[in-house]
């Protein structure tokens, strides 16, 4: 049975562990970073659709601290990439009204790779058509802890008392602060877990698992998803009202 339309909760905020470039180019018995450059050109397909879906806010996770462990060539590969991605795509970004945000540490990151960073968050700091927020060298366990730590900074200064802490407090020192948390979690490539991606932000996300490879990923993927999420019940730990009766 279909969703009534009028009972279908938007999707605000959507998040997408792109996965999958890797596989994709050795099933074409290309190199890896040929895959990558794939996975890139699935990213512009994919903000286009995606805001065209009227969906507010996009986090992509494109690389993780983890990824560190990569082989050198590659991770270096995957930062110029994300250089060529900011380079070639910010005018189109910003014309289309798209606000752009980096999470994750930048400390260890090419100096040139953060000025441009810094530089496409300024630009487009005020536009308001969608939010697309790109994970890069982030962890969701780095990112807790240094909101503790922070906190932690505040306690030992006296400006906070320790039994004072509230989620509401930890949340405002994430990076993602001001931000809907993600309604909808999107894993490609057949991998069932979350891998260290907003962690906290997706304590009640839905999620949906598919076998396309990242470079794949397109409008007909995103409407299965977006289907598959409408007819879930998002009752965020609660019951719905007639289950909810006691005896």
């Amino acid at each position: 049975m279909e969703p009534d339309v009028d009972q279908i909760t938007p999707v605000s905020h959507l998040a997408i562990v792109m996965d999958g470039n890797g596989r994709w180019a050795e099933q074409r018995n290309l190199s890896r970073q040929e895959g990558h450059v794939a996975g890139v050109e699935a990213v512009r397909r994919a903000v286009r659709f995606i805001a065209d879906a009227g969906i507010d806010c996009l986090t992509l996770f494109s690389f993780s601290t983890e990824n560190w462990q990569r082989p050198p060539v590659e991770v270096k590969f995957l930062m110029r990439l994300l250089k060529h991605y900011i380079e070639a795509d910010l005018a189109e970004l910003h014309k289309s009204d798209v606000r752009v945000k980096v999470i994750g540490k930048r400390k260890g990151l090419d100096a040139q790779l953060v000025k441009l960073i810094e530089h496409a968050e300024q630009v487009t700091a005020a536009n308001t058509s969608m939010r697309l927020q790109i994970a890069f060298n982030y962890g969701a366990r780095e990112e807790i802890a240094e909101a503790a730590a922070l906190l932690a900074a505040r306690v030992a200064d006296g400006g906070l008392d320790a039994s004072d802490i509230t989620p509401d407090l930890i949340d405002n020192e994430l990076t993602t602060h001001g931000l809907p948390d993600p309604d909808l979690v999107i894993r490609t490539s057949g991998e069932n877990r979350l891998s260290n991606f907003l962690l906290w932000q997706c304590a009640y996300s839905e999620f949906y698992f598919t076998d396309v490879l990242w470079p794949d990923f397109d409008a007909s993927t995103l409407n299965a998803a977006l289907q598959a999420y409408h007819k879930r019940e998002r009752r965020f730990g609660g019951l719905q009202p007639a289950l909810s009766k006691t005896d």
